[in-house]
């Protein structure tokens, strides 16, 4: 069973045939996913969307969705997490984080969102899903301050050094369709090398498409689609075993561990 560590199945990409890519991943044998919150507005959905499909799924605030959220915005979250902290398929507080890649973000407010979110996953004694773009040194400094119950770092892209500071700290890391293109040197060497047990697979559907799916800006222009889901995810999952000398099998069951160790609630649902 091959496990999306990280699918955003409530996106408006997904509105006109969600039914049918929900389908289509079971079908490719991707039964479990986690869903990741980005903003209060889409916490109802997003919960009834994971009861729905059988799936699970996270609440917090996304670090790109900051600069929109009112200060209260804390308040529904501590809400939501104590009033659904007996639901099973609830396994993290995210996508949470900071980004230091977009240019005009708020680092100052970012900063109080994930050290606030933080807080809160460590009362509700969850893990985290973080968001790293050109930013693990700084989490990692929130981190050491507000320790939480490991989790995901997703779509990891940084150095083998901040690798082994996360895993250190119980988190596990992300690799998705980054990964499948030849020129991502640094991800391949991170997903080649570092212990097995840090290894979960992702998609961010629709985001992070891998390279069978790239578009150009000049080809999306001209309407052509560059849509990920989740059923790529044995595909995707088809370059990690490469890279490491795994069968797919090996793969799966390795990957789909580890995101039960740092997740434990999807062992349980």
């Amino acid at each position: 069973m091959w496990i999306d560590s990280h699918c955003h199945l409530d996106a408006s990409e997904f509105d006109h045939d969600r039914e049918r890519v929900v389908a289509e991943a079971v079908a490719a044998g991707v039964h479990g996913m986690v869903l990741p919150a980005v903003q209060v507005a889409n916490f109802d959905t997003l919960r009834a969307l994971a009861h729905r499909h059988r799936l699970h799924y996270a609440l917090g605030i996304h670090p790109l969705f900051v600069d929109r959220a009112a200060d209260e915005d804390l308040d529904r979250l501590q809400q939501a997490l104590e009033r659904h902290a007996d639901d099973p398929r609830l396994v993290a507080v995210g996508e949470i984080g900071l980004d230091h890649f977009v240019p005009g973000l708020d680092r100052a407010r970012q900063e109080h969102f994930y050290l606030a979110q933080l807080r809160l996953a460590r009362a509700a004694g969850l893990p985290v899903i973080l968001h790293v773009r050109r930013s693990a040194d700084a989490l990692m400094k929130g981190l050491r301050r507000v320790e939480v119950a490991g989790g995901i770092a997703h779509a990891f892209n940084g150095s083998g050094v901040q690798a082994a500071h996360f895993i250190e700290r119980g988190f596990a890391l992300g690799f998705g369709g980054a990964m499948t293109f030849d020129r991502a040197l640094q991800i391949r060497a991170l997903a080649a090398g570092l212990p097995a047990q840090a290894l979960v697979l992702e998609t961010d559907a629709p985001d992070i498409p891998p390279h069978w799916l790239y578009r150009t800006a000049v080809q999306r222009a001209a309407g052509q689609v560059s849509r990920n889901t989740p059923a790529e995810l044995p595909r995707i999952a088809a370059t990690l075993a490469a890279l490491r000398g795994w069968t797919l099998e090996e793969t799966a069951r390795c990957t789909s561990a580890n995101v039960q160790r740092v997740l434990p609630r999807t062992l349980s649902s």
